[in-house]
């Protein structure tokens, strides 16, 4: 019996030590996606042209502070385009962000390589947000 618990118990472990670090990347890619999220609302929201994508980079910082995602890499581009509806086109933002994670912050302390997360949202402008 001692044998068989001395054989089991590593691999068991292993196992355990596997779904926190499959937790721990998946909430990550949840996060990088809410940041993402909250970027294309506030570039919708924003009142004039300009400061459009500092707005949106700040919104995204914020989620991924907030959240404690460190980025090694950190890229968030918004793209302007058109959405064609019955009722006529809708202007939309884009916003995607690219995360470079470190796996060392994610999984175990000192492990080496690190794993790409994007999150995409399109949120359509709001027609009232004045100018």
């Amino acid at each position: 019996m001692a044998v068989e618990a001395a054989l089991l118990a590593p691999v068991l472990v292993t196992f355990v030590l596997l779904a926190v670090a499959a937790g721990r990347l998946q909430t990550a890619g949840g996060t990088v996606d809410a940041a993402a999220r909250a970027g294309a609302r506030t570039a919708s929201i924003t009142r004039g042209t300009e400061g459009i994508e500092k707005a949106a980079r700040g919104a995204t910082d914020e989620v991924l502070r907030q959240d404690g995602v460190s980025c090694k890499k950190l890229e968030v581009t918004l793209t302007k385009g058109m959405l064609d509806t019955p009722g006529g086109q809708l202007a939309t933002m884009t916003v995607t962000v690219t995360c470079d994670v470190g796996l060392s912050d994610l999984v175990v302390a000192g492990l080496p390589g690190s794993k790409t997360l994007t999150g995409r949202f399109t949120s359509v402008v709001d027609r009232y947000r004045g100018q």
